[in-house]
């Protein structure tokens, strides 16, 4: 009698455990980034802002997870966590992007200014940014980075956070 309640109970753990870790596993099998899938919450195809004007193109999350790949290849040096080292007080949160002229809170926007850095106010060129010439990343590869920094700058915590504790 004991030896079947002890067998029950240690089945039981083994389901609990089970089902807890194959919450993962499917966003793993399709190549999405932990990230995306666990701060991010994005496991299925989601529509960004595309021009300001109404119109939105969608992303899938292995797209998102390629766009988060090329930031930690091509940002993330001056941008950890969404804040930008150079200019502190200009983040890569969704209000400062909002806020830049022209305004970086869509994808145009924000491909535009990789392709071509500007400073904040859009008055002239700016070295601090790492210019994305097409002959180093395609369109698709930019939209796909530019997708990745605005779905963080809305759903990731502290994306963009411009006061640290000390």
């Amino acid at each position: 009698m004991l030896s079947r309640l002890l067998v029950r109970y240690i089945s039981l753990i083994v389901v609990i455990i089970l089902l807890i870790f194959s919450r993962s596993l499917p966003a793993q099998a399709a190549n999405i980034d932990p990230y995306i899938a666990r701060y991010l919450h994005i496991t299925e195809q989601i529509t960004v802002d595309l021009d300001g004007q109404g119109n939105t193109k969608e992303f899938s999350p292995q797209q998102l997870s390629h766009g988060k790949q090329l930031f930690a290849s091509n940002c993330i040096n001056c941008h950890v966590g969404g804040a930008t080292l150079p200019d502190p007080e200009v983040s890569l949160s969704l209000t400062k992007l909002k806020q830049a002229t022209p305004p970086r809170d869509n994808i145009n926007g924000l491909v535009a200014f990789m392709r071509q850095p500007m400073t904040y106010d859009g008055s002239e060129e700016t070295y601090w940014c790492r210019q994305l010439a097409p002959s180093v990343l395609s369109q698709q590869q930019v939209e796909n980075l530019a997708a990745f920094v605005l779905t963080a700058a809305k759903k990731a915590p502290g994306w963009g956070t411009e006061v640290f504790a000390n």
